[in-house]
């Protein structure tokens, strides 16, 4: 999957894009950890029942330069993508949108 500048996921009602203001140590401030070719890696687990284990991974990827991210949602082990707004409940998808209008809130993404 190449870098984007914008993304909608399948089935999603929002478009997330890169803000323009976005800076390194927001990234960090924000649990993004930098790997070892300097993009910055976000992974959180989106459960009904928090610590249970059961439930799809959302991981979304900054580039080193601030320029384009990628983001997927898959079942736990990160292998297969899901769509979550068909297959999912809807404490799922309101803990999605919960999570990236925290992003939106930081100044990471804008929604269009």
């Amino acid at each position: 999957m190449a870098f984007v500048t914008e993304k909608t996921l399948e089935d999603c009602k929002q478009t997330y894009a890169l803000a323009p203001t976005i800076k390194k140590f927001t990234l960090k401030d924000n649990t993004f950890a930098q790997t070892k070719v300097g993009n910055f890696e976000f992974k959180r687990m989106l459960e009904e029942v928090p610590n249970s284990g059961a439930g799809f991974l959302l991981k979304i990827i900054i580039n080193p330069d601030l320029t384009g991210f990628k983001m997927s949602i898959t079942d736990k082990s990160g292998l297969r993508n899901v769509n979550i707004f068909k297959n999912a409940t809807a404490v799922i998808q309101e803990k999605f949108y919960f999570q990236m209008n925290v992003l939106v809130d930081r100044g990471i993404f804008i929604t269009k």
